[in-house]
């Protein structure tokens, strides 16, 4: 989901031949995974500051047996291996990791620090169940990334709908308020994420040279290739430990032996091209001085594209993805509620019973508990107030508390949020009320 000036849908195949986007290398997998593939353009400000990548629903049960045609798991890694984050999600209600989950998450391994957890529906379960899901899950998950650092899970319900279990509302509202945060800091730290990369792929790449230079020299001139080649592949964590000693290369930096060793039972060793020192030199020098200064430069830069990204976001009106040139009605239906005048008789007695001031408006504290009666999460609740404080002086009087009802009952019925309050319900209050 990426951004662009009209909306529209590009296909795999031709997504992968355009040259403006990075896709080109998918070609690898196939005609199977193209016909898969597709990316919606959309014009959003949100979307000016980041692209969103959504995989299909992966396999439990039976369904695993299924093939998908293509290779899901290579898939998911070549993308996991590029994403500023990566968000699991998992049910309150359905727990279990299939295989095919598994793979992913192992797929996702050496992203580590990419990694938020979502545990989505929590209000489907009460307050007891929860506690269980979440132990339930941070066991489950434990087995799977096997790391001692416990990763960051964000519990909540994140869709407009009522909560069916509001007893976490405060909780649900405050995780889903640090996952936006999260997902807005990642423009801001996308730079950083690039040359971090930069500097893991040079010493990984410095690492390879030398593993693929010690092969080399250790090859025969003439006869036994063939043989010497096994030889050294079986030999590989010996051979690691004695490049380590020699050049002092870390660990850290060398490739998993066992797939390193399936990738070189398909080479000729004799191919290989021998250890170019100064093409090294020239790549410690770029780790060690110009990466550094090039980091030094990056802080106000940053700030800048960061601001410049959220004031995009803040200028969004009604939400993300509404088109201010659309019928405050949906998709083109017609809804009663819209069409016609506030029935302010349905809510009097509901209004005085809330004490209004001598100047016939209630505070926001007073409007507060019986606009979370609907169970709407606070997200949509602020979108309800902003539309019904016309004045916007944070209060509301009888003709403000009547839209903001009848909002609620609009959203509660199934339908979106108008980008602004009908003209037919301000009809008599223009001239009071001036946004």
């Amino acid at each position: 989901i990426m951004h662009g000036e009209q909306d529209q849908i590009i296909p795999g195949n031709a997504l992968v031949v355009d040259q403006k986007h990075p896709y080109k290398v998918l070609t690898r997998f196939g005609n199977n995974f193209l016909q898969r593939f597709e990316a919606a353009v959309i014009k959003s400000p949100v979307l000016q500051g980041l692209n969103l990548l959504d995989t299909p629903g992966v396999l439990a049960g039976a369904k695993q047996v299924v093939n998908r045609g293509y290779d899901f798991t290579g898939v998911v890694k070549w993308f996991a291996d590029r994403v500023d984050m990566i968000v699991l999600l998992f049910d309150a209600h359905k727990l279990d990791i299939s295989d095919e989950f598994s793979h992913v998450i192992e797929a996702c391994k050496g992203n580590d620090t990419k990694i938020r957890i979502v545990l989505n529906k929590a209000d489907k379960v009460t307050n007891q169940q929860l506690m269980r899901v979440y132990g339930a899950l941070m066991w489950s998950l434990g087995k799977v990334l096997n790391t001692p650092e416990v990763a960051r899970v964000y519990i909540g319900s994140f869709w407009d709908q009522p909560y069916q279990n509001d007893d976490n509302r405060k909780l649900f509202e405050a995780e889903e308020e640090d996952l936006f945060k999260d997902i807005q800091q990642v423009p801001r730290g996308a730079i950083i994420r690039k040359l971090n990369d930069l500097i893991k792929r040079s010493r990984l790449a410095k690492t390879h040279a030398y593993i693929i230079s010690h092969l080399k020299n250790e090859m025969p001139a003439v006869f036994g290739k063939d043989a010497k080649q096994k030889q050294l592949i079986a030999n590989l964590p010996a051979i690691f430990e004695q490049i380590q000693r020699a050049t002092g290369l870390p660990a850290g930096d060398f490739p998993k032996i066992d797939d390193f060793a399936d990738i070189l039972r398909d080479c000729d060793f004799s191919t290989f091209k021998k250890l170019n020192l100064p093409m090294i030199e020239a790549l410690d020098k770029m780790i060690s001085t110009e990466l550094p200064r090039l980091m030094s430069q990056v802080p106000q830069d940053q700030e800048v594209a960061h601001e410049d990204y959220m004031q995009s976001v803040r200028k969004r009106d009604g939400g993300a993805l509404y088109d201010k040139n659309e019928t405050p009605f949906g998709l083109g239906t017609t809804l009663d509620i819209l069409n016609a005048p506030i029935p302010v008789a349905d809510y009097q007695y509901e209004f005085e019973q809330l004490g209004p001031d001598s100047e016939g408006k209630i505070t926001g504290t007073q409007a507060k508990a019986p606009m979370q009666d609907s169970k709407l999460p606070n997200t949509t609740l602020k979108r309800i107030w902003t539309l019904g404080d016309v004045d916007k002086d944070g209060r509301l009087d009888i003709q403000e508390f009547c839209i903001v009802k009848q909002l609620i009952k609009l959203k509660l019925d199934g339908h979106e949020l108008p980008l602004e309050v009908p003209k037919l319900w301000m009809e008599g209050l223009e001239d009071r009320y001036r946004r």
